[in-house]
C-alpha cells in the first residue's frame, strides 16, 4: 500500500534526518513507531501521506512512484490515508460535526447524516457533536480528530502522537479505537515515544515496533 525503498531525508543543506529507509505497510498491518524526540518519526509519517518528497530514494503509493502522481492523483491518494496529527487544529467556527466532515466538504463528496452520527457515536461525542472545538477537553479533542481522518473510510491510518496530550485512560480508549479500525482491516502506523503504550497494545493486537535510531529505521528487539 505505502512502500519506502531505500529512503533518505533532509531538510534544506543540512545533514540527512533520515537515511537509507526501507518499509512496506501492508494491507491489514499495525506498526508502532518509535524514537527520541526529534529523531524524525513525524518526518516518516510526512512523507507516508506525500507531505514531503524523499531527498533519495522512492516512496510508492499503492503501486505508482510519488512522482508519477498526478495533482487528482495525489487528492485522491490523501483520501485513501487517514492522519491524526500530534497538533490536531480545527476549524473554531464549525460545530464538532462540521470539523469531522470537512474532509468530505473540501473533497465534493456527498456527507451521510447517518455515518456521521454513526461516527461521532463510535468515538463516543454524539453530545458534543453540536459544540465548538474549543468547548472540547483534550481527549474529546484527540478523539474528534480521529473521527475527521476515518471520515473519508481510509485504507491507512497513520497517527501521530495521538495520545501525547491525554491521560492514561484516555490513551488506553484512543488505542483501543485503532486496534478495532485494524480488526476492521485499516493498516495503522502510530507514531509514539510512550513504551507502555506499545506494551499495552500487545495483547490486543499483532504490531510491528519500528525504532528510528541514527536516521535509520530498525526492527525493536525483545526490551519493549
Amino acid at each position: 500500500m505505502i512502500e519506502l525503498d531505500n529512503v533518505a531525508y533532509s531538510y534544506g543543506n543540512g545533514p540527512a534526518l533520515l537515511s537509507d529507509v526501507s518499509l512496506k505497510l501492508a494491507p491489514g498491518s499495525f506498526h508502532f513507531l518509535t524514537g527520541p524526540s526529534g529523531a524524525g518519526k513525524t518526518t516518516l509519517l510526512k512523507l507516508c501521506y506525500k507531505d514531503l518528497q524523499p531527498t533519495l530514494g522512492h516512496v510508492r503509493f499503492f503501486g505508482v512512484d510519488g512522482p508519477e502522481l498526478s495533482r487528482d492523483a495525489v487528492a485522491s491518494l490523501r483520501l485513501k490515508i487517514g492522519v491524526v496529527h500530534q497538533d490536531c487544529q480545527f476549524l473554531d467556527h464549525l460545530s464538532v460535526a462540521e470539523n469531522i466532515a470537512l474532509p468530505l466538504t473540501v473533497s465534493g463528496r456527498p456527507i451521510s447524516a447517518s455515518d456521521l452520527d454513526d461516527l461521532l457515536g463510535w468515538v463516543g461525542l454524539s453530545d458534543q457533536a453540536m459544540q465548538y472545538p474549543q468547548e472540547l477537553s483534550g481527549g474529546e479533542r484527540q478523539r474528534a480528530a480521529l473521527a475527521r481522518a476515518v471520515m473519508t473510510a481510509p485504507d491507512i491510518i497513520l497517527a501521530d502522537e495521538p495520545t501525547g496530550n491525554v491521560d492514561w485512560d484516555m490513551s488506553l480508549r484512543l488505542l483501543s479505537l485503532l486496534v478495532e479500525l485494524n480488526k476492521m482491516g485499516k493498516t495503522v502506523l502510530i507514531a509514539t515515544h510512550d513504551l507502555s503504550l506499545i506494551r499495552a497494545s500487545k495483547s490486543q493486537v499483532s504490531t510491528r515496533v519500528l525504532r528510528i535510531t541514527g536516521g535509520r529505521l530498525t526492527l525493536a528487539g525483545a526490551d519493549l
